[in-house]
């Protein structure tokens, strides 16, 4: 089949991966000049299966009231004159019960798992260079209640096969020394061994340089304007230039950009971007740093060593499609940095960034057919882009070729 896939992020970039391996034709079509240059760039590196606690559930609504209004909170929602942001912020509260959470967490888990195990193959046989380290994931915290919640999420998690296991005070510190140094007491954390870390935008350019080997297309700086439809199949897909490219099956994997080309033919998806934003500090090999990959979760915070480089990267602003790096929200996320680890205080040459992460109500990513003849999703990914991508392209393969899937598709269909 000729097929083209709209994205060239992680997500998009895996997707041709496996749509070439199975013998179609492919093209990537993105507007930006290279692959993984937006929601891709500098997120915060980790293939986190133990991330799959949704951010709604039963906790969340109360949060949000808490933070509401605060710019250096962890969940900042701008209110908007906005019907697509009343929408979905109803249909996050929506998924806040108990029962909603579990079976959310257990498809988190569930594509988390599948696709951490597709990585690792991708990285053995392409022998894949992108700052890897494994050496787990450790969620640490520093307020009791907080971790008492925490060890009831991991319990869980493990019922699911997430191998998040509770740990002491002095366990997470031999875990990552440089905790030590903390200003406020790490009171505990779980630790799962088998996750890891590595830079999401270095894979992505890996992974593109061995597809293109493999005859995969890539179109870079084509911007991407409408769909064209006949009879409710999708006959082509229009560039800004007014070209018209033609295939047998469309991938869309624009991220947070994907409902925009759907409204207009009158399918609604619930994503909406969630700004996340980051911070990447130059290290000196003299300074106390964490190698460990960490996550705060008090502060939606995570922490990944990338060669001579941390990344600490977090919090969501829901505040429509504004890229703008916020000062304020910047320098929130570097004092929390100084407070756990001090050593790195006064950092020069900071790279901050923001970037929308494509976020469903219930932090579940749609990978399947879109309701348009020949046009599949696979989006919604959250702040689990990296650590779902490969499961996910493996999945959408699957699914268009007709064979049964190594997982149950079910979970992510579009409602």
């Amino acid at each position: 089949m000729k097929i083209v896939v709209m994205g060239a992020g992680v997500v998009g970039v895996t997707s041709a991966w496996y749509l070439a391996a199975d013998g179609h034709e492919v093209t990537v079509l993105d507007r930006q000049l290279a692959p993984a240059q937006e929601t891709s760039f500098a997120n915060g590196g980790q293939i986190s299966v133990s991330h799959a606690e949704p951010w709604a559930n039963p906790g969340a609504p109360l949060k949000i009231l808490k933070w509401l209004g605060r710019e250096d909170s962890p969940l900042l929602w701008r209110l908007r004159a906005d019907l697509a942001q009343w929408h979905w912020g109803l249909d996050f509260l929506a998924q806040c019960t108990p029962a909603r959470t579990r079976r959310n967490i257990q498809a988190i888990i569930q594509l988390g798992l599948y696709s951490r195990a597709q990585v690792q193959e991708l990285r053995r046989t392409l022998s894949l260079d992108y700052d890897v380290l494994e050496r787990g994931i450790l969620h640490y915290y520093t307020d009791p209640a907080e971790y008492t919640s925490a060890l009831g999420q991991a319990r869980v998690m493990r019922e699911f096969g997430c191998d998040r296991t509770a740990k002491t005070a002095s366990e997470c510190l031999s875990i990552e020394p440089a905790l030590r140094n903390s200003k406020i007491p790490v009171v505990g954390g779980t630790y799962t061994a088998s996750d890891e870390s590595g830079d999401a935008r270095r894979f992505t350019e890996a992974l593109a340089a061995q597809a293109r080997a493999r005859g995969v297309r890539f179109r870079f700086g084509a911007d991407i304007a409408s769909l064209e439809l006949a009879g409710g199949e999708v006959a082509a897909v229009r560039l800004a230039s007014g070209e018209r490219l033609q295939a047998d099956a469309y991938i869309l994997a624009l991220g947070s950009y994907s409902p925009l080309l759907l409204r207009p033919h009158g399918v609604r998806l619930a994503v909406y971007p969630a700004k996340g934003y980051s911070a990447t500090i130059p290290l000196r090999e003299d300074q106390v740093a964490p190698v460990v990959s960490l996550t705060d979760d008090g502060h939606k915070l995570v922490f990944s060593r990338l060669g001579n480089r941390l990344r600490v990267a977090g919090t969501a602003e829901f505040a429509g499609y504004d890229t703008s790096v916020s000062l304020q929200r910047c320098n929130a996320l570097m004092r929390r940095v100084e407070q756990v680890f001090p050593d790195i205080a006064g950092a020069t040459n900071v790279d901050y960034w923001a970037g929308l992460r494509p976020a469903t109500p219930g932090n579940v990513p749609f990978i399947g057919k879109s309701g348009l003849g020949g046009l599949w999703v696979n989006t919604g990914h959250g702040t689990l882009g990296w650590t779902l991508a490969c499961g996910s392209g493996h999945l959408l393969a699957d699914l268009l070729a007709g064979r049964k899937p190594a997982i149950s598709p079910d979970y992510y269909a579009i409602p």
